[in-house]
């Protein structure tokens, strides 16, 4: 027995590594990086990382955002922990963001804000 639960707990943890290492594939069968929310917008794809430079326009209500890069406008969902404490972001301070699409269906598309840089 206590064979049978070792090897379904390597099983598991093997698994649970493969999956972490996949998502950071760029080779062949890929989804090719989006590179602006012009890119985002024509074609979505759920959990896709992203990194992206741009001005948050307006708060829209709670955490989300309006997020402009120049090429289009999209909703993000940045946690009041991500922004800096000691300046506060205007909508005419260049920031980048780096977060997760996320694309569900019936809902508006929008990034999940992992992380935000003020850009000098």
């Amino acid at each position: 027995m206590k064979k049978t639960a070792f090897a379904l707990f390597l099983a598991m943890t093997a698994c649970t590594f493969a999956a972490g290492a996949s998502a950071q594939y760029v080779g062949p069968g890929s989804s090719p990086a989006a590179e602006n929310v012009r890119a985002i917008l024509a074609r979505p794809v759920d959990d896709q990382h992203v990194t992206l430079r741009g001005k948050i326009v307006r708060q829209i209500r709670g955490d989300q955002y309006l997020f402009s890069d120049g090429t289009g406008e999209i909703r993000v969902d940045i946690d009041d922990h991500l922004f800096p404490h000691n300046r506060p972001i205007t909508h005419n301070v260049t920031v980048e963001i780096t977060g997760e699409i996320d694309a569900e269906p019936m809902e508006p598309v929008e990034i999940d804000v992992k992380q935000l840089r003020i850009v000098e």
